[in-house]
């Protein structure tokens, strides 16, 4: 029997039973496991990996959620969605109404269902997950927000959150990434103009750039988009801000009451050691966006040159490591190694990335670094020189620290290699507006529950001020940003 045929016989038993459901019957029904890809199939193919639950599953999984009267699976959503109230409307089948209630709060349920980490947060908080003793088995509300949002969009009417009526108030929003795009929606719900402009030709951020079709297709990030510019939302791409025009004069000259800054962070970082000079080496951000924005994998439509390696090594082990290793098999290469220098028990991508990418044929490369990159007569890579680790007392974060063991160098041959230990803040806007103020890792300093800078008027939230986060981080920054906008235009 298919896993859809026995939700639908344990659904159909559950909803025509006579008597309540009770705690231990819905501690009973069996998480609801992600139908997905082939990995043979997945690993050199751009499709969609995790192919969604059909509606008898979503269902069922709805049926799992306790309803909790203090959930503190709210209290571990950035942007405070309305969880058991989406689920309570699901377990009962009515899929609009779980739309709707998720839209309350949030503009992005197929985003935040796919590539948010659940799992550290609504998800970790659980009750079901509590009294069964593992997150694996809390009930799966992303999922269920994907599902909800997916549904939806199969329908032929897509509803558009009501706008109130004009205000007269212009709002200036830079950058399209998660926070940009919340901050435009909760404005422009309150009836103020809004204008958001973006430096590439195509909205998203790192939606758009960073994470790959395979875990994000772009049509739900362009309905998105859709949603707002049906609200009004005004859109102005390929405009560079603090270069195509400052801040104040945004400000000063063109009119805008407010403005919010949401560049990201979009600075590589390097390992800086020796040979990263060398043909074959890249940061994973340019790596991805060459293949992502400009579509490097869509050989017959697109044009954009991208490097054929063969033989790859990814350094780091965060999500962006994950996709770009990913993203390299499916580009053609024989073999991908991802090297960190910490063990598994410490690795920071999600689990489920982790999972995915071991499927497919990724191997990885623990208690190891990168030390120098080696080239041949022609100045292309040829090998990495790497030093073995081995795990010493818990640093500042908690995690152990790698201390390197002594002559243990040794050679892995490669021809490519992607930079993924993280990105640096945008400095653009900072060094061409005197008035705001920047951290030590040229981060935005903002007041932590408005999210206003130290210039009158201009806010800024996600990646430019947290530094690299989630996509649901910047979005609970953008909600909070967006509060204050709304509260200073009505003051």
């Amino acid at each position: 029997m298919s896993e859809n045929s026995e939700a639908s016989a344990l659904l159909h038993s559950m909803i025509h039973r006579t008597e309540p459901i009770k705690v231990k019957d819905r501690l009973g029904i069996p998480a609801q496991a992600m139908p997905e890809l082939d990995a043979g199939y997945r690993a050199r193919s751009q499709d969609e990996v995790a192919t969604g639950f059909t509606a008898d599953m979503a269902q069922l999984e709805a049926m799992r959620c306790l309803q909790c009267k203090k959930p503190a699976c709210v209290e571990g959503c950035p942007v405070h969605i309305d969880i058991p109230g989406f689920i309570d409307f699901m377990a009962k089948g009515d899929l609009q109404g779980a739309v709707d209630r998720i839209k309350e709060t949030s503009l992005l349920p197929a985003i935040c269902g796919r590539v948010c980490p659940q799992e550290t947060q609504c998800q970790e908080n659980c009750t079901t997950g509590k009294s069964l003793k593992s997150v694996d088995r809390a009930v799966a509300i992303g999922r269920l927000e994907r599902f909800a949002a997916d549904w939806e969009r199969k329908q032929s009417q897509v509803k558009i959150p009501a706008v109130k009526p004009a205000t007269g108030k212009k709002v200036a929003v830079i950058g399209s990434g998660p926070a940009g795009l919340v901050v435009a929606a909760d404005v422009r719900r309150e009836g103020h103009d809004v204008t958001i402009f973006e430096a590439f030709h195509k909205l998203g951020g790192v939606l758009r750039y960073g994470i790959p079709e395979f875990r994000l297709p772009k049509e739900i990030v362009d309905q998105e988009i859709h949603t707002l510019t049906q609200m009004g939302v005004q859109i102005r791409t390929n405009y560079v801000v603090g270069r195509t025009r400052k801040i104040q004069d945004m400000i000063d000259k063109d009119g805008f009451d407010a403005v919010f800054i949401g560049t990201g962070a979009g600075l590589p970082i390097f390992m800086g050691i020796d040979g990263e000079n060398l043909v074959g080496v890249f940061a994973a951000n340019e790596y991805l966006t060459r293949a992502n924005l400009m579509r490097a994998f869509d050989k017959e439509n697109s044009h954009t040159p991208i490097w054929p390696g063969k033989k790859v090594a990814v350094l780091g082990g965060g999500n962006v490591a994950m996709d770009s290793a990913r993203m390299a098999m499916r580009l053609g290469a024989d073999s991908v190694k991802v090297v960190y220098r910490r063990s598994e028990a410490e690795l920071p991508a999600r689990k489920e990335e982790f999972h995915h990418a071991k499927e497919e044929g990724i191997e990885f490369c623990f208690l190891q670094n990168a030390k120098r990159v080696l080239g041949d007569t022609t100045g292309r890579v040829r090998a990495l020189e790497c030093v073995r680790f081995e795990l010493g007392e818990p640093d500042a974060s908690g995690r152990r620290s790698p201390v390197e063991v002594k002559g243990s160098e040794f050679e892995m041959e490669v021809d490519t290699v992607l930079v993924a230990i993280g990105n640096g803040s945008n400095p653009l806007i900072p060094q061409t507006t005197p008035g705001l103020q920047v951290n030590r890792k040229g981060n935005l300093i903002v007041d932590e529950v408005t999210n206003k800078t130290y210039m009158e008027k201009v806010y800024a939230g996600g990646d430019i001020v947290l530094g690299a986060a989630t996509v649901i981080l910047a979005m609970g920054e953008g909600r909070r940003a967006a509060k204050a906008i709304n509260q200073m235009l009505e003051g």
